[in-house]
Order: C-alpha cells, then structure tokens, then sequence
C-alpha cells in the first residue's frame, strides 16, 4: 500500500511481465496508459490481494 501520492492511496502489485501476445489481447479490449503495463499474477496470490483490497477499504479515507 502506497499511501503518499498525490491521488490518493494506492495498491502496488507485483507481478511477472505478461508475453507479447497477452499484451496485445489486453491491449484490445483496454488499451494500457504510457505509463501502465501488463502483469501476470499467479492464482496464490488472489487470497493476499483480497486481503489487501478489503484492508484498503476499510482503511477509507483515514489512509
């Protein structure tokens, strides 16, 4: 959790960079920012990411 930016809390993941053709799929249906980019993250992870997700929430404003 990244709480000092100027939009406000944020999540920071880490993941694998995704490969060429997974890029481009997303890149269909979302096209990625210049300053964003794809990432692979394994299927452990979901239960620490909900985690995360649900203390940032609950966190609110006060973050």
């Amino acid at each position: 959790m990244d709480t000092d930016t100027a939009e406000g809390p944020q999540l920071v993941l880490q993941g694998k960079f995704a490969d060429a053709a997974t890029r481009a799929a997303c890149s269909q249906d979302s096209p990625p920012a210049d300053d964003e980019g794809v990432i692979r993250i394994p299927v452990r992870m979901v239960d620490q990411i909900r985690k995360a997700c649900d203390a940032a929430e609950a966190a609110g404003p006060q973050l």
